[in-house]
Protein backbone atom coordinates (compact mmCIF):
# COMPACT_ATOMS: atom_id res chain seq x y z
CA UNK A 1 0.00 0.00 0.00
CA UNK A 2 2.50 2.52 0.75
CA UNK A 3 4.71 2.30 -2.73
CA UNK A 4 0.81 3.27 -4.02
CA UNK A 5 0.52 6.13 -2.02
CA UNK A 6 3.92 7.79 -3.40
CA UNK A 7 3.44 7.25 -7.06
CA UNK A 8 -0.09 7.50 -7.61
CA UNK A 9 -1.77 10.88 -7.49
CA UNK A 10 -4.31 11.28 -4.64
CA UNK A 11 -7.28 12.10 -7.02
CA UNK A 12 -6.59 9.04 -8.52
CA UNK A 13 -6.32 6.58 -5.04
CA UNK A 14 -9.88 8.55 -4.29
CA UNK A 15 -11.41 7.50 -7.34
CA UNK A 16 -10.34 3.95 -6.83
CA UNK A 17 -11.02 3.66 -3.31
CA UNK A 18 -14.83 4.99 -4.21
CA UNK A 19 -15.16 2.00 -6.67
CA UNK A 20 -13.22 -0.25 -4.13
CA UNK A 21 -14.99 1.36 -1.30
CA UNK A 22 -18.29 -1.88 -0.82
CA UNK A 23 -15.07 -4.07 -0.76
CA UNK A 24 -12.59 -2.67 1.13
CA UNK A 25 -15.57 -2.09 3.77
CA UNK A 26 -15.90 -6.37 4.11
CA UNK A 27 -12.04 -6.32 3.65
CA UNK A 28 -11.00 -4.01 6.58
CA UNK A 29 -14.23 -4.63 8.65
CA UNK A 30 -13.42 -5.45 12.19
CA UNK A 31 -13.76 -4.15 15.81
CA UNK A 32 -10.66 -2.36 16.16
CA UNK A 33 -11.81 1.12 15.31
CA UNK A 34 -14.66 3.09 14.57
CA UNK A 35 -15.71 6.10 12.10
CA UNK A 36 -17.73 8.00 14.12
CA UNK A 37 -19.56 9.64 10.81
CA UNK A 38 -21.44 6.56 9.73
CA UNK A 39 -20.54 3.83 12.94
CA UNK A 40 -18.87 1.76 10.72
CA UNK A 41 -16.00 -0.55 12.44
CA UNK A 42 -12.75 -1.73 10.81
CA UNK A 43 -9.60 -3.78 12.23
CA UNK A 44 -7.37 -0.96 10.57
CA UNK A 45 -7.46 2.18 9.19
CA UNK A 46 -5.74 2.97 5.89
CA UNK A 47 -1.96 4.67 5.73
CA UNK A 48 -2.40 8.39 4.34
CA UNK A 49 0.03 11.20 2.94
CA UNK A 50 2.73 12.32 1.03
CA UNK A 51 6.36 11.10 -0.24
CA UNK A 52 7.23 9.48 3.60
CA UNK A 53 5.09 11.22 5.87
CA UNK A 54 2.10 8.54 5.33
CA UNK A 55 0.43 8.44 8.75
CA UNK A 56 -0.79 5.34 9.92
CA UNK A 57 -4.66 4.65 10.52
CA UNK A 58 -5.55 7.55 8.75
CA UNK A 59 -8.02 6.81 5.92
CA UNK A 60 -11.01 5.13 6.67
CA UNK A 61 -11.51 2.41 3.97
CA UNK A 62 -15.30 2.65 4.10
CA UNK A 63 -16.05 6.41 4.07
CA UNK A 64 -12.87 7.96 3.32
CA UNK A 65 -12.84 9.97 6.06
CA UNK A 66 -9.58 11.13 7.40
CA UNK A 67 -8.48 12.43 10.88
CA UNK A 68 -9.57 15.53 10.43
CA UNK A 69 -13.03 15.06 9.39
CA UNK A 70 -13.67 12.50 12.21
CA UNK A 71 -12.95 15.60 14.30
CA UNK A 72 -14.73 17.76 12.74
CA UNK A 73 -17.77 15.36 12.97
CA UNK A 74 -17.25 14.99 16.72
CA UNK A 75 -17.24 18.66 17.35
CA UNK A 76 -20.30 19.23 15.26
CA UNK A 77 -22.52 16.36 16.89
CA UNK A 78 -20.93 17.05 20.74
CA UNK A 79 -20.79 20.77 20.70
CA UNK A 80 -23.10 22.09 18.15
CA UNK A 81 -26.83 22.20 17.31
CA UNK A 82 -25.62 23.32 13.72
CA UNK A 83 -26.48 19.65 12.45
CA UNK A 84 -30.57 20.44 12.95
CA UNK A 85 -30.84 23.76 12.84
CA UNK A 86 -32.60 25.85 9.96
CA UNK A 87 -29.55 26.93 7.81
CA UNK A 88 -28.04 28.40 4.95
CA UNK A 89 -24.87 26.76 4.69
CA UNK A 90 -22.13 27.18 2.33
CA UNK A 91 -19.63 24.13 1.85
CA UNK A 92 -16.25 25.41 -0.11
CA UNK A 93 -14.42 22.19 -1.89
CA UNK A 94 -16.76 19.79 -0.40
CA UNK A 95 -15.56 16.50 1.27
CA UNK A 96 -17.09 13.68 -0.22
CA UNK A 97 -17.61 12.25 3.27
CA UNK A 98 -19.46 15.13 4.60
CA UNK A 99 -21.61 15.95 1.01
CA UNK A 100 -23.59 12.80 0.61
CA UNK A 101 -24.49 13.28 4.66
CA UNK A 102 -25.28 16.97 3.99
CA UNK A 103 -27.27 16.68 0.65
CA UNK A 104 -29.81 14.89 2.48
CA UNK A 105 -30.68 17.71 5.04
CA UNK A 106 -33.96 19.05 3.94
CA UNK A 107 -33.43 21.85 6.90
CA UNK A 108 -30.55 23.44 5.76
CA UNK A 109 -30.16 25.29 2.11
CA UNK A 110 -27.06 24.00 1.05
CA UNK A 111 -24.79 24.97 -1.54
CA UNK A 112 -21.52 24.17 -2.21
CA UNK A 113 -18.99 25.42 -4.68
CA UNK A 114 -15.69 25.11 -5.72
CA UNK A 115 -13.78 25.95 -8.81
CA UNK A 116 -13.54 22.34 -10.36
CA UNK A 117 -15.02 19.31 -8.31
CA UNK A 118 -18.17 17.67 -9.62
CA UNK A 119 -20.14 17.91 -6.56
CA UNK A 120 -19.93 21.96 -6.95
CA UNK A 121 -23.31 23.55 -7.63
CA UNK A 122 -21.47 26.31 -8.18
CA UNK A 123 -17.97 26.57 -9.96
CA UNK A 124 -16.35 29.99 -8.56
CA UNK A 125 -13.36 31.42 -7.37
CA UNK A 126 -13.10 31.79 -3.45
CA UNK A 127 -11.32 34.92 -3.83
CA UNK A 128 -14.31 36.38 -6.40
CA UNK A 129 -17.83 34.53 -4.98
CA UNK A 130 -20.78 34.93 -6.84
CA UNK A 131 -22.89 35.35 -3.46
CA UNK A 132 -24.35 38.04 -2.28
CA UNK A 133 -23.22 40.03 0.79
CA UNK A 134 -24.16 38.53 4.26
CA UNK A 135 -25.58 35.53 2.88
CA UNK A 136 -24.53 32.09 4.61
CA UNK A 137 -25.31 31.48 8.36
CA UNK A 138 -22.48 29.09 7.90
CA UNK A 139 -19.54 28.33 5.75
CA UNK A 140 -17.35 25.02 5.85
CA UNK A 141 -14.13 25.57 4.09
CA UNK A 142 -11.50 22.69 5.33
CA UNK A 143 -8.26 22.34 3.94
CA UNK A 144 -8.74 25.07 0.47
CA UNK A 145 -6.78 28.45 1.87
CA UNK A 146 -3.00 26.67 2.20
CA UNK A 147 -4.08 26.47 -1.81
CA UNK A 148 -4.63 29.97 -2.64
CA UNK A 149 -1.59 32.44 -3.35
CA UNK A 150 -3.66 35.31 -2.10
CA UNK A 151 -5.60 33.85 0.74
CA UNK A 152 -6.06 36.76 2.75
CA UNK A 153 -8.38 37.92 -0.57
CA UNK A 154 -10.43 34.26 -0.05
CA UNK A 155 -10.66 35.49 3.82
CA UNK A 156 -12.26 38.79 2.70
CA UNK A 157 -14.58 36.85 0.73
CA UNK A 158 -15.84 34.59 3.03
CA UNK A 159 -16.28 37.38 5.68
CA UNK A 160 -18.58 38.99 3.39
CA UNK A 161 -20.37 36.68 2.39
CA UNK A 162 -21.25 35.27 5.91
CA UNK A 163 -24.14 36.79 7.70
CA UNK A 164 -23.34 38.48 10.96
CA UNK A 165 -23.20 36.49 13.93
CA UNK A 166 -22.30 33.66 11.27
CA UNK A 167 -20.18 30.87 11.36
CA UNK A 168 -16.68 30.00 9.50
CA UNK A 169 -14.55 26.42 10.21
CA UNK A 170 -11.74 26.92 8.06
CA UNK A 171 -9.47 23.48 8.81
CA UNK A 172 -6.09 23.97 7.71
CA UNK A 173 -2.44 22.31 7.96
CA UNK A 174 -1.21 24.24 10.99
CA UNK A 175 1.94 23.67 12.22
CA UNK A 176 1.28 24.19 16.30
CA UNK A 177 5.22 24.49 16.78
CA UNK A 178 5.88 27.73 14.83
CA UNK A 179 4.55 31.16 15.54
CA UNK A 180 4.66 32.06 11.70
CA UNK A 181 3.31 30.84 8.53
CA UNK A 182 6.09 29.83 6.20
CA UNK A 183 5.53 30.77 2.45
CA UNK A 184 7.50 31.11 -0.29
CA UNK A 185 6.23 32.12 -3.89
CA UNK A 186 9.61 31.01 -5.55
CA UNK A 187 8.85 27.58 -4.59
CA UNK A 188 6.90 26.33 -7.75
CA UNK A 189 8.39 22.64 -8.64
CA UNK A 190 5.93 20.54 -7.63
CA UNK A 191 8.36 18.29 -5.76
CA UNK A 192 9.69 21.08 -3.67
CA UNK A 193 6.78 21.95 -2.89
CA UNK A 194 6.22 19.13 -1.43
CA UNK A 195 9.44 18.88 0.84
CA UNK A 196 8.62 22.30 1.72
CA UNK A 197 4.61 22.29 2.42
CA UNK A 198 3.96 19.14 2.69
CA UNK A 199 1.84 18.25 -0.43
CA UNK A 200 2.60 19.93 -4.33
CA UNK A 201 -0.20 21.77 -4.69
CA UNK A 202 0.35 23.84 -1.29
CA UNK A 203 2.01 27.19 -1.10
CA UNK A 204 2.49 27.51 2.54
CA UNK A 205 2.01 25.96 6.11
CA UNK A 206 0.36 27.94 8.48
CA UNK A 207 1.68 28.85 12.31
CA UNK A 208 0.04 30.09 14.75
CA UNK A 209 -0.32 33.63 13.04
CA UNK A 210 -3.47 31.86 11.08
CA UNK A 211 -5.80 33.35 13.36
CA UNK A 212 -4.13 37.23 12.95
CA UNK A 213 -4.73 36.84 9.06
CA UNK A 214 -8.40 35.71 9.66
CA UNK A 215 -8.79 38.77 12.41
CA UNK A 216 -7.05 41.09 9.91
CA UNK A 217 -10.02 40.79 7.49
CA UNK A 218 -13.07 41.29 10.47
CA UNK A 219 -13.13 37.53 11.81
CA UNK A 220 -13.32 37.36 15.74
CA UNK A 221 -11.52 33.99 16.26
CA UNK A 222 -11.53 30.30 18.30
CA UNK A 223 -9.75 27.60 18.54
CA UNK A 224 -11.52 24.45 19.84
CA UNK A 225 -9.49 21.46 21.00
CA UNK A 226 -12.61 19.05 21.72
CA UNK A 227 -9.76 16.29 22.45
CA UNK A 228 -9.70 17.47 25.97
CA UNK A 229 -13.09 16.48 26.43
CA UNK A 230 -12.59 12.92 24.96
CA UNK A 231 -11.70 10.26 26.79
CA UNK A 232 -8.09 8.22 25.39
CA UNK A 233 -9.89 5.10 24.65
CA UNK A 234 -12.39 7.08 22.19
CA UNK A 235 -9.12 9.41 20.68
CA UNK A 236 -7.57 5.83 19.75
CA UNK A 237 -11.24 3.91 18.83
CA UNK A 238 -11.83 7.46 16.04
CA UNK A 239 -8.44 7.36 15.03
CA UNK A 240 -8.77 10.97 15.80
CA UNK A 241 -5.15 13.80 16.02
CA UNK A 242 -4.10 14.27 19.28
CA UNK A 243 -3.04 17.76 19.17
CA UNK A 244 -5.10 19.49 16.25
CA UNK A 245 -7.65 21.86 17.11
CA UNK A 246 -10.68 23.28 14.81
CA UNK A 247 -10.41 27.07 14.10
CA UNK A 248 -13.81 28.84 14.24
CA UNK A 249 -14.62 31.98 13.13
CA UNK A 250 -17.23 34.11 13.53
CA UNK A 251 -18.69 37.70 12.09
Amino acid sequence: MKWILRFFPRSLLIQMSLFFRPFLRIYYKGNQLIDPIDGSRYRKFLSYGYGNSLRPNALCPGTLSLERHRLLWLYLVRKTDFLSQKLRVLHVAPEQVFYHKFKLFKHWEYTTTDLQSPLADVKADICNLPFPDNHYDLILCNHVLEHIPDDLKAMAELYRVLKNDGILIAQVPLDEESEKTFEDSSITDVYKRTKSFGQYDHVRVYGQDYYNRLESVGFSTERIFIQKDLTLEEIVLFALPKQEKIPLMRK
